[in-house]
């Protein structure tokens, strides 16, 4: 089978993951460009925003509930990784359930929708990604689900103005004093300075939101196993700077998307070889998960 395409993808797409890969080794780099090359088609499906692509990722699901294969080339292909490393389908199925969601136009109220929307599109690759590096810990699916909705939650503080010419808006409307017709996409395109204002302020918030979810992340990297801890510690902090390059312009979310130089993640490179050192994971911080009840992989007490 070709491979290429999913390597290509990777570095098309997830410039930060590309990066990270390369601490991964060959094999594992592998499977983590495939699991990333089916999530980039189904994001993909999701953008088309049409019914037929709607209909398209219903059909994807419900492959995924039989969990045979159906003559899609890119769905095949994922199933059979999934059955090579057994990734949970139903971690697969909750992913399609946020695609199918951005399919009508996002509008967040409060804080549990945005982390639950966050858990579908984001904490289920952080479970298939367990999976991905044979990691064993099973207490580690909770420490991951934090990863991938930290990453979320980053994505959305940095898309904001990307999100709202796609006729989305992530933000809980009862985190600004803005009205509905003032935080709609339409408003946000052309934004006034107190619009502006607002909505930096909620960026703000996103990205201090974000910062909890990355420190129980960060304290669960011990549980991988050896070899991938300094890929995965690097692409979480790769991912955090541009959370705090967003700070650093004073949440200026108005002036498109932020990047992290390539000198800047060789800097974070260095720093994470901290991973090779050894540490107690503590207990998993439930209260992390509470809005998360009865979602793929949430334990909570």
């Amino acid at each position: 089978m070709n491979d290429e395409p999913a390597k290509a993808i990777l570095a098309k797409h997830g410039k930060s993951f590309y990066w990270a890969s390369f601490f991964l080794g060959k094999k594992l780099a592998l499977r983590a460009a495939k699991l990333y090359q089916f999530c980039r088609f189904v994001d993909d499906l999701a953008d088309g925003n049409t019914q037929e692509k709607a209909r398209e990722l219903t059909i994807i699901r419900k492959t995924l509930e039989i969990g045979k294969k159906s003559g899609d080339l890119e769905v095949d292909k994922f199933i059979q990784l999934a059955k090579e490393n057994n990734i949970p389908m139903v971690a697969a199925r909750e992913l399609i359930d946020g695609m199918l969601a951005d399919q009508t136009p996002a509008r967040f109220r409060n804080t549990t929708e945005l982390l639950r929307y966050s858990h579908a599109v984001a904490g289920t690759v952080g479970l298939m990604m367990c999976r991905i590096l044979n990691c064993k810990h099973a207490r580690a699916d909770s420490f991951a689900i934090d990863l991938g909705i930290a990453m979320q939650l980053t994505n959305i503080a940095r898309d904001v103005l990307e999100d709202a010419k796609m006729g989305r808006r992530y933000i809980p409307s009862e985190w600004t004093s803005l009205s509905e017709t003032e935080l709609s996409p339409e408003s946000l395109k052309d934004a006034s300075p107190e619009v502006k204002e607002n909505i930096a302020m909620a960026v703000k918030k996103l990205l201090h939101l974000a910062e909890r979810y990355y420190d129980s992340a960060k304290l669960g990297i011990h549980l991988l196993p050896f070899k991938c801890r300094f890929s995965i510690l690097i692409a979480l902090r790769i991912y955090r700077a541009i959370g705090h390059t967003l700070k650093w312009r004073d949440f200026a979310w108005w002036k498109g998307r932020v990047v992290v130089s390539k000198t800047h993640k060789l800097a974070l490179s260095v720093i994470s070889l901290r991973a090779f050192l050894p540490r107690k994971v503590p207990p998993h911080y439930s209260k992390l998960h509470a809005p998360l009840r009865g979602l793929a992989g949430v334990i909570t007490d």
